[in-house]
Protein backbone atom coordinates (compact mmCIF):
# COMPACT_ATOMS: atom_id res chain seq x y z
CA UNK A 1 0.00 0.00 0.00
CA UNK A 2 1.73 3.10 -1.50
CA UNK A 3 -0.96 5.75 0.50
CA UNK A 4 1.22 8.24 2.52
CA UNK A 5 0.22 8.17 5.85
CA UNK A 6 -0.56 11.57 7.49
CA UNK A 7 2.57 11.85 9.49
CA UNK A 8 4.73 10.70 6.23
CA UNK A 9 2.85 13.38 4.48
CA UNK A 10 3.44 16.04 7.27
CA UNK A 11 7.46 15.08 6.98
CA UNK A 12 7.29 15.42 3.27
CA UNK A 13 6.03 18.77 2.82
CA UNK A 14 8.20 20.42 5.15
CA UNK A 15 11.37 18.62 3.31
CA UNK A 16 10.00 19.52 -0.12
CA UNK A 17 9.78 23.45 1.10
CA UNK A 18 13.16 22.45 3.17
CA UNK A 19 14.61 21.91 -0.26
CA UNK A 20 12.76 24.69 -2.02
CA UNK A 21 14.53 27.04 0.11
CA UNK A 22 17.91 25.42 -0.21
CA UNK A 23 19.06 27.19 -3.36
CA UNK A 24 18.71 30.39 -1.75
CA UNK A 25 22.07 29.75 0.13
CA UNK A 26 23.59 27.34 -2.38
CA UNK A 27 23.90 29.49 -5.16
CA UNK A 28 24.54 32.81 -2.88
CA UNK A 29 27.94 33.18 -4.23
CA UNK A 30 27.10 33.34 -7.73
CA UNK A 31 24.22 36.04 -7.51
CA UNK A 32 26.48 38.39 -5.37
CA UNK A 33 29.18 37.91 -7.63
CA UNK A 34 27.37 38.64 -10.67
CA UNK A 35 25.70 41.77 -8.49
CA UNK A 36 29.17 43.01 -7.96
CA UNK A 37 30.24 42.64 -10.97
CA UNK A 38 27.60 44.59 -12.30
CA UNK A 39 28.18 47.52 -9.96
CA UNK A 40 31.39 47.86 -10.67
CA UNK A 41 30.70 47.60 -14.48
CA UNK A 42 27.85 50.02 -14.52
CA UNK A 43 30.36 52.85 -12.00
CA UNK A 44 32.81 53.31 -14.01
CA UNK A 45 33.65 56.99 -13.36
CA UNK A 46 34.55 59.11 -16.82
CA UNK A 47 35.64 62.18 -17.20
CA UNK A 48 34.10 63.59 -20.32
CA UNK A 49 33.51 67.48 -20.90
CA UNK A 50 34.16 68.19 -17.53
CA UNK A 51 31.46 65.87 -15.91
CA UNK A 52 32.94 63.40 -13.51
CA UNK A 53 29.85 60.59 -13.02
CA UNK A 54 28.17 59.00 -15.83
CA UNK A 55 24.83 60.97 -16.52
CA UNK A 56 25.71 63.99 -14.51
CA UNK A 57 22.77 66.59 -14.84
CA UNK A 58 24.76 69.84 -14.01
CA UNK A 59 26.03 71.88 -17.56
CA UNK A 60 28.93 73.48 -15.58
CA UNK A 61 32.05 71.62 -15.85
CA UNK A 62 34.05 70.93 -12.36
CA UNK A 63 37.28 72.86 -12.13
CA UNK A 64 40.11 70.61 -12.25
CA UNK A 65 40.95 70.59 -8.42
CA UNK A 66 37.48 69.69 -7.26
CA UNK A 67 37.56 66.92 -10.86
CA UNK A 68 40.48 65.23 -9.29
CA UNK A 69 39.71 65.70 -5.57
CA UNK A 70 36.63 64.01 -6.39
CA UNK A 71 37.41 61.23 -8.93
CA UNK A 72 39.91 59.82 -6.16
CA UNK A 73 37.12 59.67 -3.39
CA UNK A 74 34.81 57.97 -5.90
CA UNK A 75 36.91 55.35 -6.77
CA UNK A 76 37.81 55.23 -3.50
CA UNK A 77 34.47 54.43 -1.84
CA UNK A 78 33.86 52.14 -4.87
CA UNK A 79 36.66 50.15 -4.60
CA UNK A 80 35.48 49.66 -0.96
CA UNK A 81 32.01 49.15 -1.75
CA UNK A 82 31.92 46.87 -4.29
CA UNK A 83 34.89 46.55 -6.48
CA UNK A 84 37.21 45.60 -3.30
CA UNK A 85 34.69 42.37 -2.83
CA UNK A 86 35.77 41.39 -6.21
CA UNK A 87 39.15 39.37 -5.22
CA UNK A 88 37.72 38.11 -2.00
CA UNK A 89 34.36 36.81 -3.33
CA UNK A 90 36.73 34.31 -5.36
CA UNK A 91 37.64 32.77 -2.20
CA UNK A 92 33.81 32.57 -1.11
CA UNK A 93 33.24 29.41 -2.77
CA UNK A 94 35.71 27.72 -1.75
CA UNK A 95 35.34 28.53 1.78
CA UNK A 96 31.40 27.66 1.13
CA UNK A 97 32.94 23.81 0.25
CA UNK A 98 35.51 23.64 3.06
CA UNK A 99 32.08 24.33 5.83
CA UNK A 100 30.59 21.32 3.41
CA UNK A 101 33.62 19.12 3.98
CA UNK A 102 33.48 19.69 7.46
CA UNK A 103 29.93 19.26 7.94
CA UNK A 104 30.15 15.87 5.98
CA UNK A 105 33.24 14.81 9.15
CA UNK A 106 30.40 15.36 11.92
CA UNK A 107 27.18 15.94 10.64
CA UNK A 108 26.22 12.48 11.12
CA UNK A 109 27.13 11.90 14.33
CA UNK A 110 25.79 14.71 15.77
CA UNK A 111 22.50 13.48 14.18
CA UNK A 112 22.92 9.96 15.35
CA UNK A 113 23.27 11.18 18.76
CA UNK A 114 20.94 13.92 19.21
CA UNK A 115 18.50 12.84 16.47
CA UNK A 116 17.89 14.58 12.92
CA UNK A 117 15.33 16.81 13.65
CA UNK A 118 17.00 18.69 16.46
CA UNK A 119 20.27 19.28 14.09
CA UNK A 120 17.56 20.02 11.01
CA UNK A 121 16.06 23.07 13.08
CA UNK A 122 19.37 24.25 14.34
CA UNK A 123 20.86 24.30 11.13
CA UNK A 124 17.79 26.20 9.92
CA UNK A 125 18.06 29.10 12.24
CA UNK A 126 21.97 29.55 11.40
CA UNK A 127 21.48 29.73 8.28
CA UNK A 128 18.82 32.54 8.05
CA UNK A 129 20.74 34.43 10.40
CA UNK A 130 24.14 33.92 8.31
CA UNK A 131 22.79 34.90 4.99
CA UNK A 132 20.71 37.83 6.63
CA UNK A 133 24.03 38.98 8.33
CA UNK A 134 25.91 40.46 5.37
CA UNK A 135 23.12 42.80 4.45
CA UNK A 136 23.62 44.53 7.85
CA UNK A 137 27.25 44.18 8.48
CA UNK A 138 28.38 44.02 4.51
CA UNK A 139 32.20 43.23 5.40
CA UNK A 140 34.42 40.69 2.77
CA UNK A 141 35.87 38.90 6.42
CA UNK A 142 32.60 38.61 7.67
CA UNK A 143 31.32 36.95 4.74
CA UNK A 144 33.54 34.94 4.15
CA UNK A 145 33.72 33.38 7.69
CA UNK A 146 29.65 33.18 7.52
CA UNK A 147 29.86 31.07 4.11
CA UNK A 148 31.89 28.59 5.99
CA UNK A 149 29.36 28.49 8.17
CA UNK A 150 26.58 28.34 6.13
CA UNK A 151 28.29 25.51 4.21
CA UNK A 152 28.57 23.73 7.24
CA UNK A 153 25.22 23.68 8.04
CA UNK A 154 23.91 23.35 4.55
CA UNK A 155 25.78 19.43 4.48
CA UNK A 156 24.34 18.80 7.50
CA UNK A 157 20.71 20.00 6.48
CA UNK A 158 21.14 18.07 3.50
CA UNK A 159 22.51 14.51 4.71
CA UNK A 160 19.95 15.05 7.39
CA UNK A 161 16.67 15.36 5.49
CA UNK A 162 17.85 12.52 2.80
CA UNK A 163 17.80 10.12 5.80
CA UNK A 164 14.94 11.05 7.49
CA UNK A 165 12.90 10.90 4.01
CA UNK A 166 14.17 7.80 3.55
CA UNK A 167 13.40 6.05 6.78
CA UNK A 168 9.80 7.63 6.76
CA UNK A 169 9.38 5.72 3.41
CA UNK A 170 8.12 2.88 2.36
CA UNK A 171 10.74 -0.06 2.52
CA UNK A 172 9.88 -0.68 -1.33
CA UNK A 173 10.15 2.70 -2.45
CA UNK A 174 13.24 3.97 -0.86
CA UNK A 175 14.56 5.37 -4.21
CA UNK A 176 11.51 8.08 -4.74
CA UNK A 177 12.99 10.59 -1.77
CA UNK A 178 16.05 10.58 -3.85
CA UNK A 179 14.00 11.37 -6.85
CA UNK A 180 11.87 13.84 -5.29
CA UNK A 181 13.56 16.14 -2.88
CA UNK A 182 16.13 16.95 -5.68
CA UNK A 183 12.81 18.08 -8.04
CA UNK A 184 12.52 20.56 -5.04
CA UNK A 185 15.78 21.65 -5.47
CA UNK A 186 15.28 22.45 -8.77
CA UNK A 187 12.16 24.22 -8.70
CA UNK A 188 13.96 26.17 -5.82
CA UNK A 189 17.18 27.19 -8.37
CA UNK A 190 14.41 28.64 -10.59
CA UNK A 191 12.55 30.40 -7.85
CA UNK A 192 15.84 31.64 -6.56
CA UNK A 193 17.20 33.19 -10.17
CA UNK A 194 13.36 35.25 -10.14
CA UNK A 195 14.61 36.67 -6.31
CA UNK A 196 18.34 37.26 -7.73
CA UNK A 197 17.48 39.06 -10.59
CA UNK A 198 14.64 41.26 -9.17
CA UNK A 199 17.43 42.31 -5.95
CA UNK A 200 19.50 44.50 -8.06
CA UNK A 201 22.11 45.75 -4.87
CA UNK A 202 23.69 43.34 -2.36
CA UNK A 203 21.33 44.61 0.79
CA UNK A 204 17.99 43.82 -1.00
CA UNK A 205 19.71 40.35 -2.49
CA UNK A 206 20.76 39.34 1.20
CA UNK A 207 17.32 39.95 2.24
CA UNK A 208 15.45 38.55 -0.37
CA UNK A 209 17.20 35.05 0.24
CA UNK A 210 17.24 35.08 4.03
CA UNK A 211 13.76 36.39 4.48
CA UNK A 212 11.79 33.45 3.47
CA UNK A 213 13.75 30.83 5.11
CA UNK A 214 13.00 33.01 8.68
CA UNK A 215 9.09 33.09 7.86
CA UNK A 216 8.98 29.01 6.94
CA UNK A 217 11.02 28.39 9.85
CA UNK A 218 8.05 28.02 12.49
CA UNK A 219 6.73 25.70 9.86
CA UNK A 220 9.95 22.95 10.84
CA UNK A 221 8.99 22.59 14.52
CA UNK A 222 6.61 20.52 14.48
CA UNK A 223 8.50 17.77 11.64
CA UNK A 224 8.75 14.35 13.42
CA UNK A 225 11.56 12.45 14.30
CA UNK A 226 13.47 9.20 12.47
CA UNK A 227 11.16 6.40 13.86
CA UNK A 228 14.42 4.29 13.77
CA UNK A 229 16.37 6.62 15.84
CA UNK A 230 13.68 6.54 17.72
CA UNK A 231 13.41 2.79 18.09
CA UNK A 232 17.57 2.56 18.74
CA UNK A 233 17.40 5.48 21.38
CA UNK A 234 14.17 3.64 23.00
CA UNK A 235 11.83 6.72 23.11
CA UNK A 236 9.11 4.18 23.16
CA UNK A 237 6.79 6.92 24.50
CA UNK A 238 7.55 9.36 21.02
CA UNK A 239 6.71 5.88 18.95
CA UNK A 240 3.29 5.45 20.76
CA UNK A 241 1.85 8.99 20.12
CA UNK A 242 3.22 8.53 16.33
CA UNK A 243 1.40 5.44 16.32
CA UNK A 244 -1.81 7.00 17.88
CA UNK A 245 -1.77 9.52 15.60
CA UNK A 246 -4.43 7.82 13.16
CA UNK A 247 -4.87 3.90 11.80
CA UNK A 248 -2.90 4.63 8.92
CA UNK A 249 0.31 5.84 10.94
CA UNK A 250 0.18 3.19 13.10
CA UNK A 251 -0.25 0.83 9.90
CA UNK A 252 2.76 2.29 8.58
CA UNK A 253 4.93 2.66 11.77
CA UNK A 254 4.54 -0.84 12.29
CA UNK A 255 5.74 -2.01 8.99
CA UNK A 256 8.69 0.34 9.14
CA UNK A 257 9.67 -0.80 12.09
CA UNK A 258 9.19 -4.64 11.81
CA UNK A 259 11.85 -3.49 9.09
CA UNK A 260 13.90 -1.97 11.50
CA UNK A 261 13.92 -4.34 14.11
CA UNK A 262 14.81 -7.11 11.52
CA UNK A 263 17.80 -5.51 10.78
CA UNK A 264 18.83 -4.54 14.24
CA UNK A 265 18.56 -7.96 15.23
CA UNK A 266 20.67 -9.09 11.80
CA UNK A 267 23.39 -6.69 12.98
CA UNK A 268 23.42 -7.55 16.06
CA UNK A 269 24.06 -11.33 15.68
CA UNK A 270 26.71 -10.44 13.56
CA UNK A 271 28.19 -8.75 16.12
CA UNK A 272 27.93 -11.68 18.08
CA UNK A 273 30.36 -13.63 16.17
CA UNK A 274 32.79 -11.14 16.64
CA UNK A 275 35.78 -11.95 19.25
CA UNK A 276 34.90 -9.75 21.68
CA UNK A 277 38.60 -8.57 22.65
CA UNK A 278 39.13 -8.04 19.02
CA UNK A 279 37.14 -5.74 17.56
CA UNK A 280 39.53 -3.21 15.54
CA UNK A 281 41.37 -6.12 13.79
CA UNK A 282 38.14 -7.85 12.83
CA UNK A 283 37.07 -4.28 11.38
CA UNK A 284 40.52 -3.76 9.87
CA UNK A 285 40.19 -7.49 8.40
CA UNK A 286 36.95 -6.42 6.68
CA UNK A 287 38.35 -3.27 5.13
CA UNK A 288 41.21 -5.42 3.70
CA UNK A 289 39.29 -8.19 2.01
CA UNK A 290 39.69 -7.67 -1.63
CA UNK A 291 35.95 -7.67 -2.95
CA UNK A 292 35.02 -4.62 0.06
CA UNK A 293 38.38 -2.52 -0.64
CA UNK A 294 37.77 -2.61 -4.34
CA UNK A 295 34.16 -1.53 -3.91
CA UNK A 296 35.37 1.17 -1.62
CA UNK A 297 38.03 2.83 -4.16
CA UNK A 298 35.83 2.52 -6.97
CA UNK A 299 32.54 3.84 -5.04
CA UNK A 300 34.75 6.83 -3.98
CA UNK A 301 36.35 7.38 -7.16
CA UNK A 302 32.59 7.56 -8.42
CA UNK A 303 31.30 9.89 -5.61
CA UNK A 304 34.51 12.39 -6.40
CA UNK A 305 33.79 12.24 -10.22
CA UNK A 306 30.61 13.21 -9.64
CA UNK A 307 31.23 15.79 -7.36
CA UNK A 308 33.39 17.44 -9.48
CA UNK A 309 31.18 17.49 -12.97
CA UNK A 310 27.90 18.60 -10.97
CA UNK A 311 29.45 21.43 -8.86
CA UNK A 312 31.69 22.24 -11.55
CA UNK A 313 28.81 23.17 -13.98
CA UNK A 314 26.73 24.10 -10.95
CA UNK A 315 29.31 26.93 -9.73
CA UNK A 316 30.29 28.43 -13.25
CA UNK A 317 26.73 28.61 -14.92
CA UNK A 318 27.38 32.13 -15.60
CA UNK A 319 30.41 31.01 -17.62
CA UNK A 320 28.72 30.15 -20.59
CA UNK A 321 28.61 33.71 -22.15
CA UNK A 322 24.83 33.72 -20.92
CA UNK A 323 23.21 35.67 -19.07
CA UNK A 324 23.58 34.34 -15.55
CA UNK A 325 20.08 34.43 -14.19
CA UNK A 326 18.52 33.59 -16.74
CA UNK A 327 21.42 30.26 -17.03
CA UNK A 328 20.66 29.55 -13.53
CA UNK A 329 16.84 29.22 -14.24
CA UNK A 330 17.19 26.75 -16.80
CA UNK A 331 19.85 24.98 -14.84
CA UNK A 332 17.59 24.16 -12.43
CA UNK A 333 14.76 23.34 -15.10
CA UNK A 334 16.96 20.94 -16.53
CA UNK A 335 17.25 18.94 -13.47
CA UNK A 336 13.40 17.91 -13.27
CA UNK A 337 13.29 15.35 -15.61
CA UNK A 338 15.28 12.92 -12.66
CA UNK A 339 11.83 13.14 -10.35
CA UNK A 340 11.40 10.19 -13.55
CA UNK A 341 14.75 8.26 -12.65
CA UNK A 342 12.41 5.27 -10.28
CA UNK A 343 10.61 4.57 -13.41
CA UNK A 344 13.50 3.32 -15.12
CA UNK A 345 13.10 -0.33 -14.28
CA UNK A 346 16.69 -1.19 -15.32
CA UNK A 347 18.97 -2.26 -12.22
CA UNK A 348 21.55 -0.19 -10.55
CA UNK A 349 24.79 -1.14 -12.28
CA UNK A 350 23.11 -0.50 -15.99
CA UNK A 351 21.49 2.94 -14.92
CA UNK A 352 24.90 4.40 -13.25
CA UNK A 353 26.80 3.02 -16.72
CA UNK A 354 24.61 4.73 -18.53
CA UNK A 355 24.10 7.75 -16.53
CA UNK A 356 27.80 8.35 -16.29
CA UNK A 357 28.87 8.04 -20.07
CA UNK A 358 25.85 10.12 -20.84
CA UNK A 359 27.35 12.80 -18.82
CA UNK A 360 31.02 12.59 -20.09
CA UNK A 361 30.07 12.72 -23.62
CA UNK A 362 28.07 15.56 -23.17
CA UNK A 363 30.85 17.47 -21.21
CA UNK A 364 33.19 16.39 -23.71
CA UNK A 365 30.59 18.02 -26.88
CA UNK A 366 30.94 21.04 -24.77
CA UNK A 367 34.23 21.32 -24.75
CA UNK A 368 34.33 20.59 -28.81
CA UNK A 369 31.48 23.40 -29.12
CA UNK A 370 32.87 25.96 -27.31
CA UNK A 371 36.87 25.51 -28.56
CA UNK A 372 35.06 26.57 -32.38
CA UNK A 373 33.04 29.56 -30.96
CA UNK A 374 29.65 27.51 -31.57
CA UNK A 375 26.17 29.66 -30.16
CA UNK A 376 26.49 30.34 -26.51
CA UNK A 377 23.27 28.64 -26.21
CA UNK A 378 23.79 25.48 -27.99
CA UNK A 379 26.79 25.66 -25.63
CA UNK A 380 24.54 25.81 -22.90
CA UNK A 381 22.11 23.31 -23.20
CA UNK A 382 24.23 20.49 -23.99
CA UNK A 383 26.19 21.17 -20.56
CA UNK A 384 22.65 21.09 -18.87
CA UNK A 385 22.28 17.93 -20.46
CA UNK A 386 25.16 16.71 -18.94
CA UNK A 387 24.61 17.79 -15.47
CA UNK A 388 21.34 15.96 -15.70
CA UNK A 389 22.95 12.39 -16.20
CA UNK A 390 25.25 12.90 -13.64
CA UNK A 391 22.51 13.93 -11.16
CA UNK A 392 21.01 11.04 -12.03
CA UNK A 393 24.11 9.21 -11.09
CA UNK A 394 24.68 10.40 -8.00
CA UNK A 395 21.01 9.86 -7.29
CA UNK A 396 21.68 6.22 -8.10
CA UNK A 397 25.02 5.89 -6.56
CA UNK A 398 24.34 7.03 -3.19
CA UNK A 399 21.77 3.80 -3.20
CA UNK A 400 24.40 1.84 -4.50
CA UNK A 401 26.70 2.76 -1.97
CA UNK A 402 24.46 1.31 0.95
CA UNK A 403 23.66 -2.06 -1.13
CA UNK A 404 27.07 -2.89 -1.45
CA UNK A 405 28.78 -2.99 1.46
CA UNK A 406 28.43 -5.63 4.43
CA UNK A 407 26.47 -4.58 7.20
CA UNK A 408 29.26 -4.85 10.09
CA UNK A 409 31.23 -1.85 8.18
CA UNK A 410 28.16 -0.49 5.77
CA UNK A 411 27.93 3.14 7.85
CA UNK A 412 31.56 3.45 7.48
CA UNK A 413 32.09 2.92 4.19
CA UNK A 414 29.08 5.04 3.07
CA UNK A 415 30.78 7.89 5.43
CA UNK A 416 34.07 7.24 3.60
CA UNK A 417 32.26 7.39 -0.36
CA UNK A 418 30.74 10.91 1.23
CA UNK A 419 34.02 11.64 2.33
CA UNK A 420 35.27 11.00 -1.30
CA UNK A 421 32.35 13.74 -2.76
CA UNK A 422 32.55 16.22 -0.21
CA UNK A 423 36.40 16.01 -0.95
CA UNK A 424 35.27 16.19 -4.76
CA UNK A 425 33.50 19.50 -4.19
CA UNK A 426 36.56 21.29 -2.36
CA UNK A 427 38.82 20.16 -4.78
CA UNK A 428 36.63 21.54 -7.59
CA UNK A 429 36.81 24.72 -6.34
CA UNK A 430 40.24 25.09 -5.46
CA UNK A 431 41.89 23.73 -8.98
CA UNK A 432 39.17 24.41 -11.62
CA UNK A 433 39.39 28.31 -11.57
CA UNK A 434 39.78 30.50 -14.55
CA UNK A 435 41.04 33.96 -14.22
CA UNK A 436 38.11 35.38 -16.80
CA UNK A 437 35.74 33.52 -15.14
CA UNK A 438 35.51 30.87 -17.48
CA UNK A 439 35.90 27.40 -17.23
CA UNK A 440 39.01 26.49 -18.55
CA UNK A 441 39.86 23.44 -21.03
CA UNK A 442 41.13 21.53 -18.30
CA UNK A 443 38.45 21.44 -16.20
CA UNK A 444 35.88 20.18 -19.09
CA UNK A 445 38.24 17.82 -19.74
CA UNK A 446 38.20 16.48 -15.79
CA UNK A 447 33.98 16.69 -16.42
CA UNK A 448 34.23 14.84 -19.31
CA UNK A 449 36.78 11.59 -18.61
CA UNK A 450 35.76 11.27 -15.08
CA UNK A 451 32.83 9.94 -15.85
CA UNK A 452 33.16 7.33 -18.67
CA UNK A 453 36.18 6.13 -16.82
CA UNK A 454 33.77 5.61 -13.69
CA UNK A 455 31.15 3.69 -16.51
CA UNK A 456 33.96 1.36 -17.23
CA UNK A 457 34.59 0.59 -13.63
CA UNK A 458 30.92 -0.27 -13.00
CA UNK A 459 31.48 -3.60 -14.81
CA UNK A 460 33.19 -4.75 -12.05
CA UNK A 461 30.51 -4.45 -9.87
CA UNK A 462 27.73 -6.41 -9.21
CA UNK A 463 24.01 -5.72 -9.82
CA UNK A 464 21.80 -5.37 -6.41
CA UNK A 465 18.51 -4.03 -7.20
CA UNK A 466 16.33 -6.64 -5.49
CA UNK A 467 18.59 -8.88 -3.55
CA UNK A 468 19.02 -8.43 0.04
CA UNK A 469 21.35 -6.24 1.54
CA UNK A 470 24.77 -8.42 2.57
CA UNK A 471 25.23 -8.19 6.32
CA UNK A 472 28.78 -10.05 5.76
CA UNK A 473 32.10 -9.78 3.68
CA UNK A 474 30.86 -13.80 2.66
CA UNK A 475 27.23 -12.65 1.01
CA UNK A 476 28.96 -9.66 -0.59
CA UNK A 477 31.28 -12.63 -1.99
CA UNK A 478 28.14 -14.53 -3.08
CA UNK A 479 27.03 -11.02 -4.68
CA UNK A 480 26.79 -12.28 -8.99
CA UNK A 481 29.37 -10.49 -10.93
CA UNK A 482 28.19 -9.38 -14.32
CA UNK A 483 28.58 -11.66 -17.61
CA UNK A 484 30.79 -10.05 -19.74
CA UNK A 485 29.75 -9.69 -23.56
CA UNK A 486 32.54 -11.89 -24.48
CA UNK A 487 32.48 -14.40 -21.82
CA UNK A 488 30.25 -17.68 -22.84
CA UNK A 489 26.42 -16.52 -22.48
CA UNK A 490 25.00 -18.76 -19.21
CA UNK A 491 22.62 -22.02 -19.52
CA UNK A 492 19.66 -21.37 -17.89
Amino acid sequence: DMYLAPLQRSVYWRLALLFLLNPLIFFLDIFTDAIFATSCRHSNLTVTNGSLLPGADSDQPWPAEGRYTLLITACLCLCQSACGWVDWLSCSQTLFMVGMLLGSLFGGAISDRYGKRPLMLVCLCADSICVLLPAMLPQPLLYLGLRCVTGVCFCCLTTSSFSLAVEWAHPEARLWPSAFLPCCFSIGTMATALLAWLSPTLTKLHLSMSLPQLACLPLFFSIPESPRWLLLKKRMDILERYRNNSPEDKHFLDLVLDSARSSLQKASEVQEKRLPGDLASCDYFHFKHPTVLLRLLIMSYLSAATALTYYGICMNIGSFSVDVFVAQFFSGLSEIPCLLLPLIRMGRRPLTMLTLFLSGAACFLTLLLSRYNTEPKLVLSVALLGKLCILGASFITVLYSIELFPTVIRQRCVSLVNLSFRSGCLANSLLFTHPHGMISVAALVVYSSGPIIGSGLCLMLPETSGTQLPDSVEDCDRQSLPILPACVPSVR
